[in-house]
């Protein structure tokens, strides 16, 4: 079982259980400066597999890491109680998944809403290309100290918006994880292992909603493209919550009341 912090009123209340996933490197705490403002709305923030205390868990593909937060979420919630699922990277990639593909099947999903998740790749050569990437962070994650790997990670281009003390607070604060449990998540929920999830997701009955920051570039564009319904923040980069958090529980409570979910 997932560790996971559910709020107070979990069972004292009705409304939608907000989800929140998190993104590779992080855990369910990266979400506490988001959920301060969302109160009294019911939550539960989960690790995932290979991270904060579900260091030692394991998945073995993204069907499998879903039915481990679907099991996980059954031991706080009801089957029929309604569920808002937020994830950020990663954990918008793993939400995605498991809503096009029917791995959340035993729970009453209402709403998915992505912040700076990739949808897919739909060509081979860029598959490769993800892959061949991966595989050398994976590696270095398993034969470096992590706060070496981690400088490097955090000069990728999606994270361009991070001024240098931003980044060296986030190889700080991420130098807790254990690099061959992160290795190991990077692999198995690789984008070069990801369906494609645009049009499955326009075919869902499940409800999208997407949040971008107006600095992160790559995934404005992709939000642009998708034809979903989406937010762009301002002065936020990649990761949005981070940057903005009252800004962004105030879209998720613009998109519970729009959605009939408040």
């Amino acid at each position: 079982m997932l560790y996971s912090r559910a709020s107070a009123n979990i069972h004292t209340t009705h409304q939608a259980v907000l989800v929140f996933l998190h993104g590779l490197l992080g855990s369910g705490q990266d979400w506490y400066s988001v959920t301060e403002h969302l109160s009294p709305r019911p939550y539960i923030c989960l690790d995932l597999p290979g991270h904060g205390m579900s260091a030692l868990d394991a998945c073995c593909h993204f069907g499998d890491c879903c039915k481990q937060i679907s099991d996980t979420l059954l031991t706080h919630i009801m089957p029929h109680r309604p569920i808002v699922l937020v994830g950020y990277s990663l954990g918008g990639r793993i939400a995605m998944s498991g809503v096009v593909n029917g791995d959340f099947s035993q729970l009453n999903v209402q709403m998915l809403i992505v912040e700076g998740g990739n949808f897919g790749l739909s060509h081979r050569d860029g598959k490769q290309a993800r892959w061949l990437s991966d595989c050398q962070w994976a590696a270095r994650l398993r034969n470096e100290p992590i706060e070496q790997v981690l400088t490097d990670w955090y000069q990728q281009p999606v994270f361009s918006s991070l001024n240098h003390e931003q980044r060296q607070q986030l190889v700080t604060k991420r130098s807790a994880n254990l690099g061959p449990s992160v290795a190991n998540m990077l692999e198995v929920t690789s984008l070069a292992k990801q369906d494609d999830l645009l049009d499955g997701l326009k075919r869902t009955r499940v409800k999208a909603h997407y949040i971008c920051g107006e600095k992160d570039h790559k995934f404005s564009q992709l939000a642009k493209l998708s034809g979903l319904s989406f937010s762009q923040v301002v002065n936020a980069g990649h990761n949005v919550h981070l940057d903005q958090p009252q800004a962004f529980a105030d879209i998720i409570n613009a998109q519970l009341k729009l959605n009939g979910l408040s």
